[in-house]
């Protein structure tokens, strides 16, 4: 079927946005995509915050944009935004990393007022991107998410089927996706 770049814009190791998006990777391999997950705090910090277009971190990440027919980007909400560490990856990209890519925005926090960042905030740098197009996004709340003992999570009945909603509005959305040339 198609590529899925998987993408956490969480700095923290033990982040409930990327258990979350590896939860959601599992429900796309078992759809049929291949599923390539990108943690940006991976990403070493003297690339991201030196602006180094060269560094072969930044490169390769590039090179997976590119290669994804679609993109799953997941961040932890800060002030009302998505996280710096998803800003400073986003800003090294080509500009139109996303032209032809069908999105889905996803976003955890522990309130309900920052459910708005997706639109607010990450939608317009998506779409700045040349984004083919932009599935609904869905924001989760921190108390939905359980991480267990051993490294895996549970997720509340509720949120379990709107996320399960969304990245089934998404994988369909993949295979609808008309290409659009790069801009010359």
């Amino acid at each position: 079927m198609a590529t899925v770049l998987s993408v956490s814009g969480s700095p923290s190791v033990s982040s409930r946005t990327n258990r979350l998006l590896r939860h959601l990777d599992r429900r796309l391999t078992a759809q049929g995509h291949e599923v390539i997950p990108l943690d940006v705090r991976t990403v070493p910090a003297e690339a991201l915050l030196g602006a180094d277009f060269r560094h072969p971190a930044i490169v390769e990440a590039a090179e997976l944009f590119e290669r994804a027919d679609g993109v799953v980007v997941g961040t932890p909400v800060y002030k009302a935004s998505y996280s710096g560490v998803l800003k400073a990856l986003l800003d090294l990209l080509p500009q139109y990393a996303l032209t032809g890519k069908t999105v889905l925005p996803l976003a955890t926090g522990g309130s309900v007022a920052h459910v708005l960042a997706i639109d607010y905030a990450l939608r317009p740098v998506l779409n700045s991107m040349g984004a083919a197009h932009i599935v609904q996004g869905w924001f989760t709340l921190d108390k939905d998410i359980t991480v267990h003992d051993d490294g895996t999570i549970g997720v509340s009945p509720a949120a379990d089927e709107a996320l399960a909603q969304v990245v089934d509005q998404f994988s369909a959305a993949l295979g609808r996706t008309p290409f659009l040339a790069a801009a010359s």
